[in-house]
């Protein structure tokens, strides 16, 4: 038995999927609200936040993944996300169970230095505190022998179904009904995304990896980096329509951000949208030679392919228009 802790998310989803076709059918979704990804599946209610209720959904599995994700609320994180963590290394410690943990790249420095394995944390903002706070107590349970774990990070998504990032929402999912994109402060630095399925069956690779246990490790990405523009660029060719883009200079994000409360929490991601994000997955690529990462060009075709262009009109999920979302007044350069 596998288990997924915090299924339904993109990321859980594709996970399921991956292990059903590749490691075993026998699997266990647990959630506030699990669904079936495969008949087969194992639904199990449950509370994460609740430690009986955890060591309950925890029972009898051979290996957990973490992959938990919750909205944007800083307090929300506060409360729920050490809890979480807590109550899944103890049940965990206690069923003799394999953890596996989703993690991000929060609490990384906010510069354009290289990010690998050995980057030192340092979190700026409530929420990257939070996600060192919970890293940092797995590690040292890792340390001191209380759980066989393996932590997995991953920078920025993108990806296909309810993918959701800042890039999935205010670039790709307008580009793709034929709207704009609203490039966050420049649009010309380097950025690292990682492909939701490529995310999902790199974890479900590592778990299943006997030695990948006990240490870090950075999921693959395309190393040939494209900046927003060069997004742009590679989606306009995709459907031969020159989609172009704005971009949202910073003093638009704070004003937005006193009306707004999705763009207040926001706004402590900001600043890695100033230079080039350079996240290393060399680690993984060494140990794992075989393994097929998605080119940016490629996923994004698919997801330009996935739309329906519309322009002027929105719609369920997508990010908010011109009307509720700070821009720049004039438009970006066209690619």
């Amino acid at each position: 038995m596998q288990t997924i802790l915090g299924a339904n998310g993109q990321i859980a989803t594709e996970l399921a999927r991956y292990l059903h076709d590749h490691v075993t059918p026998d699997l266990r979704l647990v959630s506030r609200r699990p669904q079936k990804v495969h008949d087969t599946d194992q639904l199990a209610a449950a509370d994460l936040t609740d430690a009986d209720a955890t060591r309950a959904a925890v029972a009898d599995s051979e290996i957990a993944y973490l992959t938990v994700g919750l909205p944007m609320n800083s307090a929300l994180w506060e409360r729920q996300f050490p809890a979480m963590m807590a109550n899944t290394i103890a049940a965990c410690s206690a069923h003799g169970t394999k953890l596996v943990f989703f993690d991000n790249t929060y609490m990384y420095p906010k510069t354009a230095a290289p990010q690998t394995e050995d980057t030192p944390f340092q979190p700026t903002g409530r929420k990257a505190v939070v996600r060192a706070r919970i890293t940092t107590m797995l590690q040292n349970a890792m340390d001191a022998g209380d759980v066989d774990a393996v932590i997995c990070r991953a920078p920025e998504f993108y990806g296909p179904g309810r993918t959701q990032s800042l890039t999935n929402t205010a670039i790709l999912d307008r580009l793709a009904q034929g709207r704009r994109a609203m490039i966050p402060l420049d649009a010309h630095t380097q950025r690292s995304l990682i492909w939701t399925p490529d995310a999902s069956r790199a974890m479900g690779l590592i778990g299943n990896t006997a030695d990948a246990y006990g240490q870090t490790w950075h999921l693959p990405i395309d190393t040939d980096r494209l900046t927003y523009a060069q997004i742009v660029e590679v989606a306009s060719a995709s459907v031969g329509t020159d989609l172009g883009y704005r971009t949202v200079p910073a003093a638009l994000f704070t004003l937005g951000a006193l009306f707004n409360p999705a763009i207040r929490e926001a706004g402590e991601l900001l600043p890695r949208y100033r230079q080039d994000n350079i996240f290393e997955a060399t680690k993984f690529a060494t140990r794992f030679p075989e393994f097929t990462v998605t080119s940016y060009r490629s996923g994004i075709a698919e997801l330009m392919g996935a739309g329906h262009p519309r322009p002027g009109k929105a719609t369920a999920g997508t990010a908010p228009d011109a009307a509720t979302t700070p821009h720049a007044e004039r438009p970006g350069p066209k690619s």
